[in-house]
């Protein structure tokens, strides 16, 4: 029997015998990045998820490495390097579903820095309005070019779960009520709850950034592009083995999940402008996703009122981005506790 199946049964901090060391509570990305590395320090770990991976928010995401809607908020940066570094690393792996990525930022308006995140992932190549001119036409003031990982979610978040199971994980999906319930399952409770954050432990900071995208055939496309300040809307194309993800918008407050026709016809008119090649690409699907945006940046802390909780959520529309520096800062967090608590 492997070790982390014979883990020590501990106690949780009202006393009671718990079953496993951590619960979890997240089947996203989030959640199971932060499960896999708590089993890799020797923690039994329960996962306690709503809906499978590949029915949560997580699964629609294009999930190109990009800090999306976060400035230099603290740890931001570090928790980013952190993901492109493992990311990176996973790029070799077979079956992971994570590739390395050309992209192609288009700024309208002039730039002359780089942008505050290029260092995590060695910098980025300027492009020169001069020589956009002839592919991309005029509209440009230049851009950046940069290698980035993309990491196909429907291949990647099953790769991550079997390699949770695969080490001694246990996976339940179900539905919890309060952090309270996820507490009698462990001795300690890492909240990856994402949107459901705001009902789970009432954080009011947290709602819902409405992204619709497009999922059409590849016509032969490896690069990405970025069009952030397209007067009609946010524009992205990301290549992926089989498909494209078009995308999209950033609807704050906006909890409706159903797909808009027209919404979707603008995505079409925008992406296909900016790359004719997807002028009549076959459409597979229209996803929507609520992103989890939380006023104030992520939540990565322990619990000042439940000790033996961690939150990790609030990610918006950068999951994929920080999962892997987040889930390790969680990890760091997990520890402190148990040692201040003596589980």
């Amino acid at each position: 029997m492997r070790k982390e199946e014979t883990a020590s049964v501990r106690r949780a901090s009202g006393g009671s015998a718990a079953p496993f060391d951590v619960a979890v509570v997240g089947g996203g990305v989030a959640g199971l990045s932060t499960a896999v590395r708590l089993l890799e320090i020797g923690r039994s770990v329960c996962v306690l998820s709503a809906d499978p991976p590949q029915k949560t928010t997580s699964n629609l995401a294009a999930a190109v490495w990009y800090p999306t809607e976060f400035g230099r908020q603290d740890g931001v940066l570090a928790w980013a390097r952190r993901a492109y570094d493992v990311f990176r690393e996973l790029s070799g792996t077979e079956g992971s579903g994570v590739v390395m990525r050309e992209t192609l930022m288009l700024l309208r308006t002039p730039d002359e820095g780089s942008p505050w995140w290029a260092e995590a992932i060695g910098g980025v190549e300027r492009v020169g309005a001069g020589d956009l001119r002839s592919e991309w036409g005029s509209g440009y003031a230049g851009g950046y070019r940069f290698e980035v990982p993309l990491v196909e979610m429907p291949v990647y978040l099953p790769w991550l779960l079997k390699r949770f199971i695969r080490s001694g994980g246990v996976f339940e999906e179900r539905r919890i009520e309060s952090l309270r319930e996820a507490g009698a399952r462990a001795g300690m409770v890492v909240n990856c709850s994402g949107i459901g954050a705001r009902e789970l432990c009432g954080d009011r900071e947290v709602r819902p950034a409405r992204g619709q995208v497009v999922r059409v055939e590849n016509p032969g496309l490896s690069v990405s592009v970025r069009d952030e300040e397209n007067p009609g809307g946010r524009t992205y194309i990301h290549p992926r083995t089989e498909d494209c993800i078009l995308g999209g918008t950033f609807e704050s407050g906006n909890w409706d999940t159903t797909p808009d026709p027209e919404t979707a016809r603008r995505i079409l008119a925008r992406c296909s402008e900016l790359v004719p090649e997807l002028a009549g690409a076959r459409v597979l699907e229209h996803h929507v996703g609520l992103r989890p945006v939380r006023r104030g940046g992520v939540r990565l802390e322990r619990d000042p009122e439940r000790p033996a909780t961690v939150h990790n959520y609030g990610h918006g529309g950068a999951g994929v981005t920080l999962s892997w520096g987040c889930a390790e800062r969680a990890v760091e967090l997990v520890e402190s506790a148990e040692r201040e608590l003596r589980l």
